[in-house]
C-alpha cells in the first residue's frame, strides 16, 4: 500500500503536467492597445448586494477596445437590475449598459445558460470581436480585459479563461478554498487545456474571454444548454470543434462573493459535484476510493508499525504536502497548512456524496431556489 500511494504521487507531481505550479498560470501582463469591441455578458439572479461592485469595474476597464455591458436579470425578486443601472449612472456611463428581463425558463436549460444565451442573442447586432463572460459577484481589475485580449491574440486562442481569486478569509475559506483551487488544477492542469493535442477542456466560469466566431462553430449555447458545469462543457463545445484554450489564474481579478461558513462551502460543492460524475454510482465509488487512496491513506500509513513502511508512506506525504505549497502561497495562507490538504480531501469527499444524495432526492444543481440537476 505505501508503495502504490508513492507512485501515485510520483506520477502527480512529474506526470500531471505541472498542475500544482499555479506561478506559472499567472495572466502575462502585456496589454492589448488594438481597438476591439467587447459584449461582456453577466447573468443575474438574485445579485444585489454584488453587482453593482461587478458592473463599475468593468466600466473603469483602462484599455483601448470599446464595452457594452449587458446585464440578464433572471428574474429576480432583489434589486438587481436598479442596483446595475445606478452603478453605471454614476460613472455616466449608462449608454454602455443594457438590463435584459429573462424570460422564464425553457425546458432542458439550465438558468445560467439560458441567461448566457439571451445575452449573447442581444450582443450580436453588435458583431463584437470578443464575448466577455463573467458573473455579478466579479470584480475585475482594471486592466483585466486589456491583459485578457493581449493573451487571446497572443496565442491565438478563441477562448482564454480566469481562475480569479476566490475570497479567502474566514476559518472555512482558509481550510477549503485553497483546495478547492488546488483540486481544479489537479482536474483540468493548464498546460493540457492549451495542448491541442489533449482532450483535457477546462474554464473557468467567472472570467470567459471568447471569440463569437468560436462560440458560433461550437453550436452556441444550445450545445450546452442543459449543462449545470456550463464554464468546463463550453470549452470542452470550443476544443471538440477545433478552438484553442487557455487558462490561468488572477490575483488581482477577484470573486467578492464569500462562502464564509463549511455548509456554504458544502453546498457550492454539492450543487455540481455528481453531475461532474455523470450521476453514475460506479464513478462515486472510484471517486471515493481514489480519494482515500490519494490523499487520506498515505497520511495513515504513517504511522504504520513498520518503518520502512513508514518512511515510504512518509515520502509520498512529502510530494503531496509540497504540491499543495504553491496554492497556498497564492492565497497568502501558511504554509504549514500544506499538513491539511488529507483533510480537505475528505471534506470534499463527503461534499460529493452528499450531491449524490441530493440528486438522488430529486435536489441536484440547487441554486438560488432552483434545482437543475434531476434525474429523468
Amino acid at each position: 500500500m505505501a508503495i502504490l500511494v508513492l507512485l501515485i504521487w510520483l506520477c502527480l507531481f512529474f506526470r500531471r503536467a505541472g498542475f500544482w505550479q499555479v506561478n506559472r498560470f499567472f495572466l502575462p501582463s502585456d496589454l492589448s492597445t488594438a481597438e476591439r469591441l467587447v459584449a461582456v455578458i453577466i447573468p443575474a439572479r438574485n445579485e444585489a448586494d454584488v453587482i453593482g461592485r461587478a458592473v463599475t469595474s468593468l466600466l473603469k476597464q483602462s484599455f483601448a477596445s470599446r464595452i457594452h455591458i449587458l446585464v440578464v436579470d433572471d428574474n429576480s425578486a432583489d434589486r438587481t437590475a436598479a442596483v446595475t443601472h445606478e452603478a453605471a449612472e454614476a460613472l455616466g456611463a449608462r449608454t454602455l449598459l443594457t438590463v435584459i428581463r429573462g424570460s422564464e425558463l425553457p425546458a432542458g436549460w439550465t438558468g445560467k445558460v439560458w441567461a448566457m444565451h439571451q445575452g449573447w442573442f442581444a450582443a450580436r447586432e453588435m458583431r463584437p470581436d470578443y464575448l466577455l463572460l463573467t458573473d455579478a459577484d466579479i470584480e475585475h481589475a482594471p486592466d483585466n480585459l486589456a491583459r485578457l485580449i493581449a493573451q487571446a491574440e497572443r496565442g491565438p486562442y478563441d477562448l482564454a479563461s480566469l481562475m480569479v481569486e476566490l475570497r479567502c478569509e474566514t476559518l472555512a475559506e482558509k481550510f477549503l478554498i485553497p483546495a478547492f483551487v488546488y483540486f481544479f488544477f489537479l482536474l483540468y492542469p493548464p498546460a493540457r487545456v492549451a495542448d491541442p493535442r489533449s482532450r483535457v477542456a477546462g474554464a473557468a466560469g467567472g472570467c470567459v474571454l471568447l471569440r463569437p466566431d468560436a462560440l458560433e462553430k461550437a453550436g452556441g449555447f444550445e450545445a450546452i444548454r442543459g449543462e449545470i458545469i456550463d464554464d468546463c462543457s463550453l470549452a470542452a463545445a470550443v476544443k471538440l470543434s477545433g478552438g484553442r484554450l487557455w487558462l490561468g489564474v488572477s490575483q488581482q481579478t477577484r470573486s467578492i462573493r464569500g462562502y464564509g461558513s463549511f455548509a456554504s462551502i458544502r453546498n457550492m460543492i454539492a450543487r455540481t459535484a455528481f453531475n461532474q460524475l455523470r450521476h453514475s454510482a460506479a464513478l462515486l465509488i472510484g471517486c471515493v476510493v481514489g480519494m482515500l487512496l490519494t490523499f487520506v491513506i498515505p497520511l495513515a500509513v504513517v504511522w504504520s508499525s513498520d518503518q520502512t513502511t513508514g518512511w515510504i508512506a512518509a515520502a509520498a506525504c512529502t510530494l503531496m504536502f509540497a504540491t499543495y505549497v504553491p496554492t497556498l502561497r497564492l492565497y497568502r495562507v501558511n504554509i504549514l497548512s500544506a499538513v491539511t490538504l488529507p483533510f480537505a480531501a475528505l471534506f470534499y469527499l463527503l461534499a460529493t456524496i452528499h450531491s449524490a444524495v441530493n440528486f438522488w432526492r430529486g435536489q441536484g444543481g440547487t441554486w438560488k431556489g432552483r434545482a437543475q440537476d434531476m434525474s429523468l
